[in-house]
């Protein structure tokens, strides 16, 4: 393989010269290193293998996924309305067979580790498959809810077609409500990997296991963060570099931590969060609440609050906190 670095053993070895490194040395340690890191899998019951889904192949999927869900505005220029069910028909049938095939990597990988055949692994893809894709329909009737509530919300907004080509946030928006359905019929590495895409585009970070009710508007959107077990209402605005991230963690005797405990905020309906605020904990924004700018909150607050920088400043953490997804 050419990665376009120069080899200086190259013209070492034909000069009879010594090369700078020694190669087979290089390549035992690394071999060991391997190898420790995958005994130490083991003993801790950790998934490994190379059999693992595609980010390249998941890419392309949800780029037809896009297409599907809104042909006439994210499918091809040259679409036109009288050939539009047979373009969503003919991209759905590609995408989904190319999911199917992403499922069952992920689901084979589980089994190696619990197996249950090879058959019960192709029933349950190919089940995840078509439970999402009969899913499909309820999942753009919520983002149309999504694209609704930018063009009510902002001002800037000229135009429904505006939102769906132009906002960031409903990238990441058509990308979690996938992500989220995938998560819920149990493939959650193939939902983490779709929500990192979203993630590398856009730069907001949302956990496939958040739950997001409709109307959901990210303004701008840069730096958002949402983590895994928060509950987010109907009709939520939020601002860019906004986090709904965890306060502390909690760890068993050998100081690894609890997996998917309660650990982030649940904001009702009406909410609205402005840019640079940090809400942190299982904590609740009661409905209809304004957490105003570079706001740090870590309690529950009733329906109706508004918090400001000046408001929320007596309350100090007491220990250095931390966030996550």
């Amino acid at each position: 393989m050419n990665l376009g670095i120069p080899d200086p053993g190259i013209e070492g070895r034909s000069s009879g010269a010594i090369p700078a490194w020694d190669l087979h040395h290089v390549v035992a340690d690394l071999r060991a290193v391997r190898e420790a890191w995958r005994e130490g899998q083991q003993r801790r019951q950790e998934f490994g293998g190379r059999d693992l889904p595609s980010r390249d192949a998941l890419r392309d999927i949800l780029l037809a996924l896009r297409g599907a869900l809104f042909p006439m505005r994210l499918g091809p220029a040259d679409l036109r309305q009288e050939s539009e069910d047979f373009y969503v028909g003919h991209t759905l049938d590609a995408a989904l067979n190319g999911l199917l095939a992403q499922v069952r990597l992920e689901l084979g990988y589980i089994s190696r580790h619990a197996p249950v055949g090879l058959l019960s692994v192709e029933l349950q893809a190919t089940t995840v498959v078509r439970d999402f894709a009969l899913a499909l329909a309820g999942i753009r009737s919520l983002l149309d809810t999504d694209v609704a509530a930018a063009y009510k919300g902002d001002p800037a907004a000229r135009s429904v077609d505006e939102v769906l080509l132009c906002y960031p946030g409903m990238v990441a928006m058509i990308h979690h409500r996938i992500a989220h359905r995938l998560h819920g019929l149990g493939v959650p590495l193939v939902a983490r990997i779709i929500a990192e895409l979203a993630h590398s585009e856009t730069g907001i970070d949302i956990h496939p296991g958040a739950r997001i009710g409709p109307g959901f508007f990210i303004d701008h959107g840069t730096g958002v963060v949402i983590g895994e077990t928060c509950v987010i209402g109907s009709n939520v605005r939020i601002y860019q570099a906004v986090t709904l991230g965890a306060k502390r963690f909690t760890s068993d005797a050998e100081g690894l931590l609890h997996k998917g405990l309660p650990r982030h905020p649940v904001v009702e309906d009406d909410v609205v969060i402005y840019a640079g605020a940090s809400v942190l904990g299982r904590i609740t924004i009661g409905r209809g609440s304004v957490i105003g700018g570079n706001v740090w909150l870590t309690h529950s607050i009733p329906p109706g609050s508004n918090v400001t920088q000046a408001s929320s400043r007596h309350e100090l953490p007491a220990e250095a906190t931390e966030s996550d997804t």
